[in-house]
């Protein structure tokens, strides 16, 4: 009971610090003060999961600092009942704060070990997600369309199997949103792409951010065969 009051307190604390930094979308605060992110670190960790930065989760990744996270979610614009794609499940923190903004969250990870932890996880917290080990730069094409995409690793391009996954605009609904850092391993724009017809787009920069490479046969920083 103790630790359970320690880590909400905790939490309460990290939701303030990101609202001091911007972050003002009460729906994805609520989101952030509900998810136990202690549980999605290493255990030798846990001392700093609340903390505002990024901790490593083996296979030379990291879950994203929590700011990170929600700035990403807050650009998203998730609405209850969306169908959002995460490219790159990592942890699965990003993907369990989809959840509790009500979205339908199918995911993607090229790391076997990392997936099967991540899912592991979420379930023992009642977060249901659809997933699956692959390349995200191709999308998920059986699921599609979606009504957010969400990438957690650096581009160097905008993938384009992504955009064409992207949600048709219908009457005054707004089309699919893609949120993608993209840039060089050195830094990235933290992009928001909203569909707006058949073949267009209309693209939006915001903060620099440092992610890890993604990596896939569309768009990646690096291949594979790279390491």
């Amino acid at each position: 009971m103790a630790e359970k009051r320690k880590y909400r307190l905790q939490r309460k604390r990290l939701v303030e610090e990101l609202h001091d930094r911007g972050i003002d979308d009460e729906n994805v605060l609520r989101a952030i003060a509900a998810v136990p992110r202690h549980e999605f670190v290493e255990p030798a960790l846990r001392n700093r999961a609340y903390r505002d930065e990024a901790l490593p989760i083996g296979k030379r990744q990291t879950i994203s600092q929590p700011f990170t996270v929600a700035y990403q979610s807050m650009l998203l614009e998730v609405q209850p009942g969306d169908r959002v794609l995460e490219v790159g499940t990592g942890s699965g923190y990003q993907a369990a704060v989809l959840c509790e903004l009500g979205a339908r969250v199918f995911t993607i990870e090229r790391h076997r070990p990392l997936l099967d932890r991540a899912v592991d996880i979420l379930e023992k917290l009642d977060y249901r997600v659809v997933s699956r080990v692959g390349d995200g730069t191709l999308g998920w094409q059986s699921f599609a369309p979606y009504d957010g995409i969400v990438v957690t690793a650096a581009a160097a391009d905008v993938p384009q199997p992504l955009l064409e996954q992207l949600r048709l605009p219908e009457d005054d609904t707004p089309g699919g949103r893609l949120v993608v850092p993209v840039g060089t391993q050195d830094g990235q724009v933290m992009m928001r792409i909203t569909r707006t017809g058949p073949e267009s787009f209309e693209r939006e920069g915001f903060h620099r951010f440092r992610f890890v490479p993604l990596v896939g046969a569309e768009g990646g920083l690096e291949h594979p065969e790279a390491g």
